[in-house]
């Protein structure tokens, strides 16, 4: 065996993240991070996380604050990817690096190519279900232009940086990984975790060898991230206090070095529900996967109980405009205004502009606004949810099809007896204005977004007729 050496393993190219080439993925979704620039910089970002209440657990919490005061530092967060899109709790650590990055420290951004194959055991009750390639790909693809809305990538003297873990564990062969850093983890110190040792303890479900060897891989990518990048601090949610600790020690053994951790409070409600999850399911980042209008809504209904803690977390407000927008909110709870300001300030934030445009534009709308210009993509993203139907176009030649018929046809009314009824009743519309003749007919004048009509039984029952 004189003379031994690992034989390397193939990379995977199929899991290569970040193409060279231009991709127009980026075009879609343009970067909002430099928002951070009309920001007022922070000088001691431990305390603003600490007011926040976003610190739940710290290493070393008494010398913490002064080192971070000392210089500028290299902090990351990790993002595996599961689907191929953020929700709304990746937020918590999204918005702490953001911050971070204010107070002039530098942000780096992991995305779990190599991780997100293993599927982290942390806050789980059961094993995830393995990816494959492809679909890890994809969703690597989907996350990545996510994430450069909420850093400075490319400009300022300290840009963020978007790494792949799956660059230096894709290159491991098994024995090598073993030898070089499964021998510094003691089954022990892991047995003690409280990912590993809430799910040993539920007899149905327990933890698979693979998913036993995750805080082998996170810890690792604490310590390449310091070798590559002098990174000295990793931020997560507090179901990740275990990983980040191990990649502490880990760094201790292998380079002798002190790293940092921190970790965020989980996200819940005020009655300890999981946040974020709507009646369709997570509240995703993707426009395509949760509408803008759907996301601003979500944070409109939000409970009192839960809005104050929201503007702290997810806005970049600072305390004396949060103290005022509550204060008002108090004087009338009944107008929703911390409501309307955290909807607002997220929306902007995840869909640019011209998607909290769109949200506004569409909660006009279903409280009863005429609606005009509406692109096609804008009327899809406003009535996502509705009932359509396809129509011939043909059905609107001659004078027009009648609006009787177009109701039963949109499924507002069983009958055409019916739909005369809502229609003498005043409770018919066509594009939000009221049709109140029997005779009055549809013709092309009527469209919106390019070929399709809205129409609208009492207050809120709507259904969407396209033309083709």
């Amino acid at each position: 065996m004189t003379g031994w050496k690992p034989i390397p393993r193939k990379r995977d190219d199929r899991l290569e993240a970040y193409p060279t080439e231009k991709d127009d993925r980026l075009e879609a979704y343009p970067t909002w991070s430099t928002t951070l620039d009309s920001q007022p910089p922070m000088h001691d970002v431990f305390a603003e996380l600490r007011w926040r209440g976003l610190i739940h657990q710290a290493t070393d919490p008494a010398t913490l604050p002064a080192w971070l005061l000392e210089k500028p530092r290299t902090v990351y967060a990790g993002f595996d990817p599961t689907a191929d899109s953020l929700h709304v709790g990746h937020l918590m650590a999204l918005m702490i690096l953001r911050r971070f990055q204010r107070a002039g420290h530098r942000p780096i951004a992991l995305v779990g190519g190599a991780t997100g194959m293993i599927g982290d055991p942390s806050g789980k009750s059961e094993e995830r279900n393995l990816l494959s390639v492809e679909q890890l790909r994809a969703n690597i693809a989907g996350m990545e232009p996510q994430l450069r809305r909420f850093l400075q990538f490319d400009a300022g003297p300290n840009p963020a940086l978007l790494v792949n873990n799956y660059d230096w564990m894709g290159r491991f062969g098994y024995l090598e990984f073993l030898r070089d850093v499964g021998k510094h983890f003691p089954v022990n110190v892991m047995l003690t975790k409280d990912s590993v040792r809430s799910r040993l303890e539920r007899t149905e479900a327990g933890l698979s060898y693979t998913e036993f060897s995750y805080m082998l891989l996170q810890a690792y990518d604490f310590v390449q991230l310091f070798d590559q990048h002098g990174c000295e601090g990793q931020v997560g949610g507090s179901d990740q206090w275990g990983n980040i600790t191990a990649g502490i020690d880990l760094a201790r053994r292998l380079r002798g070095v002190q790293l940092y951790g921190m970790t965020c409070p989980l996200l819940t409600r005020s009655d300890g529900q999981k946040m974020g999850k709507s009646e369709a399911g997570a509240l995703w980042l993707d426009p395509a996967k949760t509408s803008p209008y759907h996301f601003y809504q979500y944070w409109i209904n939000l409970d009192d109980a839960d809005v104050d803690t929201c503007l702290r977390f997810f806005t970049d407000l600072p305390q004396d405009e949060i103290h005022r927008v509550l204060a008002e909110h108090e004087t009338d709870r009944g107008r929703r205004t911390a409501q309307r300001r955290l909807a607002a300030e997220l929306t902007r934030l995840v869909h640019g502009p011209e998607g909290l445009a769109i949200a506004e534009r569409a909660t006009a709308i279903f409280f009863g606004a005429e609606i005009g210009d509406l692109t096609d993509a804008q009327l899809r993203g406003i009535f996502a949810d509705v009932p359509s139907r396809e129509l011939p176009r043909a059905s609107l030649q001659g004078d027009g099809l009648p609006v009787v018929e177009a109701l039963v046809a949109a499924g507002l009314a069983k009958s055409k007896g019916e739909a005369r009824r809502t229609i003498t009743q005043g409770g018919a519309y066509v594009n939000n204005r009221r049709a109140a003749d029997l005779d009055r007919r549809l013709t092309p004048d009527d469209f919106v977004g390019g070929a399709a009509v809205v129409l609208r039984s009492g207050k809120k029952k709507y259904g969407l007729l396209r033309f083709v």
